[in-house]
């Protein structure tokens, strides 16, 4: 287990930015040397957060983590909060870094971010993909079987997804990402370590972490899932807020697919990347060899 003083150690990695093809500066953290592992953060998470990562796993590989558009040091415009914008960004990121047979891992949203890339690019410049804590669909559909709700993971109705979206752009914004992202953390985390994740994630404006959480809820990824054709791992946590049925059905629908799901005293929720990053990072080496 982590704890506070590790988490506000000094920056890991060295920072870098590249310029997005709508002029958008998107800042990264880089680390070690070997073949490349590209990490996409949450909704309204930061590069930062996958400290644990660029240190652990430098020694054999370059680890590079993203900063999207609106969140951590990258700027944050009025426009572009969409999934779709935010593969392209990706894309740019891996033209100007010139990456090639790039492990792509991606935490939560960074998930359909991925897949949202490998809809409109297919595999190309990837290698394997690393997929972490994400439903195939947030909002469901009301008229949905038990069968379909299961397999997709939605959390949200319709209506708990815009007073959700709307309270986080008002006046309650801060408060409402309190409770939020406090439920995506076991009882045994630290209080120092869980509010340093809260606070990672209100570098977002919140009127922007609105708008790209209700177009990062409204995406059906469903019928793209069962197309990858790469190496593919998924992780998913025990109690976690994604519930963990739906990372088997994703593993299910991938051929070759590798799952892994960590136990609740294992840190098994939403960041168990950041309660077990050993674990974590072992999982990580053994899939990217």
């Amino acid at each position: 287990m982590t704890d506070a003083s590790a988490t506000e150690r000094s920056q890991v990695g060295e920072a870098g930015h590249i310029t997005t093809s709508d002029g958008v500066r998107l800042s990264y953290l880089e680390a070690g040397a070997g073949k490349p592992i590209l990490m996409i953060p949450g909704w309204s998470q930061t590069a930062e957060q996958f400290r644990h990562q660029l240190e652990g796993l430098s020694d054999r590989y370059r680890v590079i983590a993203l900063d999207m558009r609106g969140h951590g040091e990258s700027d944050k415009p009025e426009f572009g909060y969409r999934i779709s914008r935010l593969a392209k960004d990706v894309r740019d990121t891996i033209e100007a870094l010139a990456l090639d047979e790039v492990n792509i891992l991606g935490h939560s949203m960074g998930c359909s971010v991925i897949w949202s890339y490998y809809d409109l690019y297919g595999p190309d410049r990837l290698a394997k993909l690393l997929l972490v804590d994400q439903m195939p669909m947030i909002a469901g559909n009301p008229a949905w079987s038990e069968e379909e709700r299961v397999a997709s993971g939605a959390i949200f109705t319709p209506q708990s997804l815009y007073e959700t979206i709307n309270a986080l752009a008002g006046p309650d914004g801060v408060e409402t990402t309190r409770s939020f992202i406090g439920a995506m953390v076991t009882g045994s985390i630290p209080e120092g370590v869980k509010e340093w994740i809260i606070e990672r994630n209100l570098r977002m404006p919140r009127q922007h972490a609105a708008t790209l959480l209700h177009n990062h809820s409204t995406q059906d990824w469903r019928d793209l899932i069962p197309r990858l054709a790469l190496p593919t791992l998924v992780v998913g946590g025990r109690v976690s807020t994604v519930p963990w049925r739906s990372q088997e059905w994703i593993a299910a629908q991938v051929q070759g697919a590798r799952l892994e799901i960590f136990e609740e005293e294992e840190g098994g929720n939403h960041f168990m990347f950041i309660e077990a990053p050993e674990k974590f990072n072992a999982v990580v080496a053994d899939f990217v060899g």
